[in-house]
């Protein structure tokens, strides 16, 4: 779930930049597919920067082969990669507009949303990996991010300070990860990765913006 955060109401003393827009992601749904199939599944991804594990561990899956396990944990870095690249970066408005068109063929709206939504888990092995435990877990994370006491938090406001220098240096879409500890990395010119420990917490969520700008 992506939401976006602007100041719309003429405010001269409101500190909050009119012109800036920020994209905040903490609901990528292809990065939450790789996060709870690799430690469902038991995989054993083997790379470097790969993301701690999440801090609500799913219930491990007993079905499947060695053989899809393997296969699996090969492709997943090089999957987490692309689909991060994706997550923090900026949509192609274009593209976007020209899905709105009923009039373009078939063939092109399939490669548009393909373009739009970028890579996934499912796109390259379907849906054999997931559960009803999978359907309970994300449903938990829903409910979790969109609970009151989510909702009425306000780091980036609270971090004005650090954040505004990082948006003045790119900075628009900030992608935010259920994982462990602290795990900040930047995402292409415009996206920062953070965990939601990170992004709760006043001082690490200071020193994570800082290190954009």
């Amino acid at each position: 779930m992506g939401d976006s955060v602007i100041s719309t109401t003429p405010d001269p003393g409101n500190p909050w930049p009119r012109d800036m827009l920020l994209t905040i992601e903490n609901g990528a749904q292809t990065l939450l597919d790789l996060l709870w199939v690799r430690e469902a599944w038991a995989l054993d991804p083997v790379g470097e920067d790969l993301p701690p594990v999440l801090v609500d561990t799913p219930d491990r899956e007993t079905g499947g082969s060695g053989a899809d396990r393997a296969r699996w944990s090969v492709a997943w870095p090089a999957l987490w990669r692309a689909c991060l690249a994706h997550a923090g970066s900026q949509p192609d408005p274009r593209a976007i507009e020209r899905l709105h068109d009923p009039s373009i063929p078939q063939s092109e709206r399939g490669a548009l949303l393909e373009l739009v939504s970028g890579p996934s888990w499912r796109d390259e092995f379907g849906d054999a990996a997931f559960t009803g435990r999978y359907d309970e877990w994300t449903s938990a994370r829903f409910n979790e991010i969109t609970s009151p006491e989510v909702l009425r938090r306000s780091p980036e406001r609270e971090r004005l300070e650090q954040l505004v220098p990082a948006w003045r240096a790119g900075l628009t879409t900030i992608v935010e990860i259920p994982c462990r500890g602290t795990f900040t990395r930047r995402v292409g010119p415009h996206g920062l990765l953070v965990t939601a420990e990170t992004r709760s917490d006043p001082d690490g969520y200071a020193a994570a913006l800082s290190s954009f700008a």
